[in-house]
């Protein structure tokens, strides 16, 4: 009997007009959620127009935040939004910049594997580009992928990356569909929306010769009739096909906003597909429970990444921003997260800092994020130190556990100028120290993709507040490479060194994903547990401190991890840490 033939994969390409941060990547999220719920398996790539590699020497003030996949891919925060709204764990095939293409192409030709041709920038870059997609579709056995790519159509370094969309919808005009994102601006109050920007807009996709089928109108309200008959009249699309994208309260409204337009059976009859169910139920039930949150939970963040001339880029702490927001949720409550500056806690730069410390009483939790470098790291410290004397839940994260390790360990511990050696290298007591094979890197300025990158695993130790928190919770893994959802892994009782005591040791093992250099020196590990701190989770060698964190008896909640637990929340699945520390923050 002969095999089926296997159908064709679909594209769905997300591009923006107008201006940048419009929320392409929260439209690709969304589309491929609403396809999901209609039982396809869909998968997502984002295409960076960025000379970089990867994301990982990008400036979070000016790119927002890296996102780490548990491959080590350093990539752009939307690949963040897509693994949140799909609830997948996606690889370093879904991610490509200008720099990554140019490499290949460069790299194959060297290699003679283009036998003997002229290279050119068109076609084989945009070919590149069509390979790739194809790869991580392929990869992930998807129906449909949707392709976000960054920027805005009338910059020119998209040209390549629309010249890719251009030849593939040529090839293959029924399994290829471009949505246009456009904001539409309002002049003032009582104005009207105006519709001009999104036609030229359109004028410009034109010019590269794509012609969006949807165009997605984003505004800070829902927009009328009129304005989707001019849009529809000057950019020569169907009325129909003109999608309201109003602003909502919650990203996570967004799906169910665009199925008022019936967005999904729209694009199913463009695509040519037959839809296998609907099945939005829990999404809507999360929605409507987010809408109705009443009472308030305060978090206050203690960073340095916020300050953009005289605006706040929240966008640099992003995943640790939804993560809370997911574990609010799903304890009932409404977050509320407030951007602290972590100088304004630093006698050097602030002289009025007590008064500062004496207001994060008003918070219910503060959270001090991962980061690199030395400035603002002492106010960090005396808002750690101010968390644990005064029993306010405190989470850290990387760098937050670093800077909770060093305040424990000068405060507490006896070890006077206790430092990290990223901030004095010369410190009497280095308490976090640069991993040994990474010394010669940075002695050579060889910072990208050097650091530990990805997802390892973790045991826990048992009777903590960590290990209470996954196994109360639905993630756990058995393994680095692997992330699944279900009940914590048994296994073997790891070897400890001589003379440590393995009593107290679980057999739960958990992954997590990590981006930094900087270690929990070992030397200091047996001095820091004889003051109190307990390093409840642990590589299964012992050897690398993964969590640590104050007994229950001495605080609600003081703990830190290595890794960033931000990665893997979604809003369906709280990351356990962040549901345990919300829990904390609302009692």
């Amino acid at each position: 009997m002969a095999s089926a033939k296997k159908k064709p994969l679909k594209y769905i390409f997300v591009v923006g007009g107008v201006m940048s941060g419009v929320g392409k990547g929260v439209a690709s999220s969304s589309i491929g959620k609403l396809l999901q719920a209609r039982g396809f398996t869909v998968t997502a790539v984002k295409i960076d127009p960025y000379v970089n590699v990867d994301a990982g020497t990008m400036n979070p003030t000016e790119h927002g935040e890296v996102f780490v996949l548990d491959d080590g891919m350093e990539c752009d925060q939307d690949m963040g939004n897509y693994e949140r709204f799909l609830g997948v764990d996606l690889s370093s095939k879904n991610y490509m910049t200008t720099g990554s293409v140019y490499q290949a192409v460069i790299t194959r030709e060297r290699n003679l594997e283009y036998g003997g041709k002229c290279v050119e920038v068109v076609p084989h870059i945009p070919l590149e580009v069509i390979g790739r997609i194809d790869a991580a579709a392929a990869n992930e056995k998807a129906d449909v992928i949707t392709i976000e790519i960054g920027g805005t159509v009338g910059e020119y370094q998209n040209l390549l990356f629309l010249e890719a969309l251009r030849m593939l919808k040529l090839k293959k005009p029924d399994d290829v569909i471009a949505v246009l994102v456009s904001y539409l601006p309002m002049m003032g109050n009582d104005s009207e929306q105006k519709t001009k920007p999104t036609q030229y807009a359109v004028r410009t996709l034109n010019a590269s010769g794509v012609q969006p089928d949807f165009i997605l109108a984003r505004a800070s309200m829902p927009i009328d009739k009129k304005r989707k008959e001019k849009i529809a009249f000057n950019c020569n699309v169907r009325e129909e096909d003109v999608i309201s994208a109003p602003d909502v309260a919650s990203i996570y409204e967004v799906p169910a906003n665009f199925e008022k337009d019936h967005l999904s059976d729209l694009i199913l009859e463009k695509l040519h597909l037959t839809s296998r169910g609907t099945d939005l139920k829990e999404w809507r039930a999360l929605a409507e429970r987010i809408q109705g949150l009443k009472t308030p939970v305060r978090i206050g963040m203690v960073g340095k990444y916020f300050g953009t001339g005289d605006f706040i880029l929240a966008d640099s702490y992003i995943s640790v921003i939804e993560a809370v927001k997911h574990a609010a949720y799903a304890v009932g409550r409404k977050p509320v997260i407030e951007w602290l500056n972590a100088e304004d806690y630093d006698p050097e730069t602030n002289k009025k800092f007590s008064e500062k410390l004496a207001e994060l009483k008003n918070f219910d939790g503060i959270v001090v994020p991962g980061g690199f470098g030395s400035r603002g790291v002492e106010g960090k410290i005396n808002v750690i130190k101010f968390c644990r004397e005064e029993k306010i839940p405190y989470f850290g994260l990387c760098y937050g556990m670093q800077l909770l390790t060093v305040e424990f360990a000068r405060h507490v511990a006896g070890l006077g100028g206790a430092n990290t050696t990223e901030v004095n290298p010369k410190t009497a007591h280095p308490v976090i120290d640069i991993l040994p094979e990474q010394k010669k890197n940075m002695r050579e300025k060889n910072y990208g993709a050097t650091m530990r990158l990805g997802a390892y695993p973790a045991v826990l130790v048992e009777g903590t507040i960590a290990h209470d928190a996954y196994n109360n919770s639905v993630i756990a893994s058995d393994g680095a490479s692997s992330s699944l959802r279900g009940a914590p892994q048994s296994g073997a009782t790891k070897a400890l060194p001589a003379g440590r005591q393995e009593s107290h040791i679980s057999v739960h093992k958990i992954s997590e994903r990590h981006r930094h250099r900087y270690e929990v020196n070992p030397e200091y590990v047996e001095r820091l547990e004889k003051s109190g701190l307990v390093f409840s989770g642990s590589s299964p060698n012992r050897e690398l401190m993964e969590i640590a964190e104050l007994p229950k008896s001495k605080h609600p909640f003081f703990l830190g991890t290595q890794f960033h637990p931000e990665f893997k929340s979604r809003p369906l699945a709280p990351h356990p840490l962040f549901l345990a520390f919300v829990k904390a923050a609302a009692k």
